[in-house]
C-alpha cells in the first residue's frame, strides 16, 4: 500500500542547478535552484522556476538571459551555499573563490570550476502561483573535455551532478549505470 502525502512539490530526482546571472553594475551572480528540468527539444529549451523576491529573478528579467552551471560532487559545498545567501548582500563568487566567466552568448555568468554549463537565452515566462517559470533556449552546452565518453558524449558518471531531495533536504550522487536507453526495455 501507498502513503498518500498530498499535494506538495516532491519528485525524484531533482538537479542541483546554479543559475548566473548579472545584476546592476554587471556584478556576477549565482543562485542554486532545484526547480528546473528539459522543456523541449526543437528548439532546445530548459525551464527554471524562481520566487519574484530573489535577486536572480530581478536580475534575468533585466537580461532576459541566464546560465545553467551543472556543480559536480566536489562542488556541493559551494552549491549549498549558493542557495542560502542573496546575492543582494553577499558576492557569492568572492566568498567562494569560484571564478565568474561571461557567456560569450548570453549576458549572464557562469562557474569557470564547474564540468557543465548551458547558456540560456529567455523566450517566456510564465506566472505560476508563488514562482515564475523562466523558459530558456539553450544556445550553447559546454562540457570539459575530461568529462566526456568515448564517442564525445556528456559522461555522468564523469561530471558526477548533485541531485536533491526535496522533501527530505538532502543531496545524493549519481548512482551506478544499470543499462543502455532504448535498449534495457527490448523484448527478446
Amino acid at each position: 500500500m501507498k502513503k498518500s502525502f498530498g499535494a506538495k512539490t516532491l519528485i525524484f530526482p531533482a538537479p542541483v542547478w546554479c543559475v548566473g546571472s548579472f545584476g546592476p553594475n554587471g556584478k556576477p551572480n549565482v543562485m542554486t535552484i532545484a526547480w528546473g528540468g528539459i522543456c523541449c527539444s526543437k528548439p532546445p529549451c530548459v525551464t527554471i522556476s524562481l520566487r519574484k523576491a530573489t535577486y536572480t529573478y530581478g536580475n534575468i528579467m533585466e537580461k532576459q538571459a541566464y546560465t545553467l552551471s551543472v556543480p559536480s560532487e566536489t562542488f556541493a559545498r559551494e552549491a549549498d551555499y549558493f542557495g542560502m545567501v542573496s546575492g543582494r548582500e553577499v558576492d557569492k563568487f568572492k566568498e567562494t573563490g569560484l571564478t565568474p566567466v561571461k557567456s560569450d552568448l548570453v549576458d549572464a555568468p557562469y562557474v569557470a570550476e564547474f564540468p557543465m554549463i548551458l547558456e540560456c537565452r529567455v523566450i517566456h515566462t510564465y506566472e505560476i502561483g508563488l514562482h515564475t517559470q523562466f523558459i530558456g533556449e539553450v544556445l550553447d552546452v559546454k562540457i570539459e573535455d575530461g568529462m566526456l565518453m568515448e564517442d564525445g558524449k556528456a559522461d555522468m558518471e564523469k561530471i558526477r551532478p548533485i541531485l536533491f531531495s526535496p522533501d527530505a533536504g538532502r543531496y545524493h550522487g549519481v548512482g551506478t549505470l544499470i543499462g543502455r536507453a532504448y535498449d534495457l526495455g527490448k523484448r527478446s
